[in-house]
């Protein structure tokens, strides 16, 4: 069984995370030097992050546009809850295949401090939404 029922409750965290993200300029500063723009595409259920580092404050939106990507990757949306829980490695979650880029995988690790971030605020906002018990 997947951790999120539906695309709807799968978005509220997103959009919830990256709203805490993108409040502190410090989460963003090292992906914003990036200068890139990444589509994550997640299933199980579906959803769409993008990620644009082009513009100050980095972008965010959670429906596909027109900016062409340098990077798409594409996971499930279980592998994207266990690597912000700390449960798997970003850089293992590559490797081991979970998952798939259409791209430089090697412009993907430039998502690593933002990665880290959101491992930061992740639980919180789980929490807050009644999805994760304290402690």
């Amino acid at each position: 069984m997947t951790f999120y029922p539906d695309s709807d409750t799968l978005l509220d965290v997103m959009r919830d995370l990256f709203d805490h993200l993108s409040a502190d300029a410090d989460a963003t500063r090292e992906f914003a030097r990036s200068k890139l723009v990444i589509n994550i595409h997640l299933s199980d259920p579906e959803a769409f992050i993008g990620l644009n580092a082009r513009t100050d404050p980095i972008g965010f939106t959670f429906s596909p546009n027109q900016l062409r990507p340098d990077l798409s990757l594409y996971l499930a949306a279980d592998t994207l809850h266990k690597i912000w829980l700390g449960k798997i490695r970003l850089r293992d979650a590559f490797f081991r295949g979970d998952i798939k880029t259409k791209g430089s995988v090697f412009k993907a690790m430039q998502l690593a401090p933002l990665f880290r971030q959101a491992e930061k605020r992740y639980p919180r906002v789980l929490q807050e939404k009644g999805l994760l018990p304290d402690g």
